[in-house]
């Protein structure tokens, strides 16, 4: 006696979580590769991160480590990150390969551009922050301190902060792909996004309040990218608005009327059946 066979769904979805296993294998290997290839470099990668704060300190001072074990696992942790960020582009490959197979060939052509312009954007909010924010923000406290205090931030502490504005920079320049797809999806109409502008510029100013330090100078560059990239969304969308429009009203066109005693003429045959073209 033969075993029943297996559902087909059920074989589906062994294959669908056959190949999500080999794309996290894949995507843990690479972020492997990377970590280990720069481990001989912690100290080089700490002190790059580090050099934005230790650019503006006073002269002899330093930051300290307040636990025994900080100092070594600090550098560890540190480029553990840095090699996550190094391999997004290679992790959101795997994901648009293990999810391109179920998507119709205008999803592919418009997900692919997604990625990597979002990719591109994610860098470009940690450069912005690395290179403007930081300089101007750690000079500010620096500036700002009482008469006979003296600056000694903790490595941790550091890093923690730094990571975390990295991902809040990142995160406000995704701005303008959020956009995209919710008007691609249908969720938000372009020109009513336009007309609600202030609430969109009042909350930009509210969420970089909350997740910058509570100084004017980072609020006031994380909200102005904020703004521009949501107007850059704005006009992309309503660009693919347009274009999606044209390209229908094109297909559009009034029937001749030839054309329309030929449809006339296929409907009636169609209901009519073989008996009723014999008899014509």
């Amino acid at each position: 006696m033969t075993a029943p066979e297996k559902p087909a769904a059920e074989g589906s979805l062994i294959t669908h979580l056959l190949e999500l296993r080999d794309r996290l294998l894949y995507a843990v290997i690479a972020i492997a590769v990377v970590f280990f290839a720069l481990i001989p470099f912690a100290g080089d990668v700490y002190t790059l991160v580090a050099q934005p704060l230790m650019g503006v300190l006073p002269p002899g001072a330093t930051m300290v480590a307040t636990e025994v074990a900080s100092p070594f696992l600090t550098p560890i942790k540190l480029t553990l990150a840095v090699a996550i960020v190094i391999t997004i582009p290679f992790l959101l490959y795997q994901l648009w390969a293990f999810v391109a197979p179920g998507l119709y060939k205008h999803e592919r052509r418009l997900v692919f551009p997604l990625l990597l312009s979002s990719t591109i954007l994610f860098y470009g909010g940690m450069a912005f922050a690395y290179f403007v924010v930081f300089p101007m923000a750690f000079g500010f406290f620096v500036h700002a301190l009482p008469p006979g205090v003296t600056m000694m931030t903790d490595i941790r502490s550091y890093m923690d902060f730094v990571f975390s504005m990295f991902f809040a920079f990142g995160i406000a320049f995704e701005v303008p792909i959020a956009v995209i797809l919710l008007a691609r999806m249908g969720v938000i109409d372009p020109e009513t996004l336009a007309q609600k502008r202030p609430y969109v510029i009042l909350w930009a100013f509210i969420v970089a309040a909350v997740i910058t330090p509570p100084d004017v100078f980072s609020q006031f560059f994380l909200a102005v990218p904020m703004i521009i990239l949501f107007e850059v969304g704005l006009f992309v969308a309503r660009w693919m608005k347009r274009a999606a429009d044209a390209a229908v009203d094109s297909g559009r066109r009034d029937l001749t009327d030839e054309e329309i005693e030929s449809e006339f003429k296929k409907h009636d045959e169609a209901f009519a059946g073989p008996e009723g073209k014999k008899t014509k």
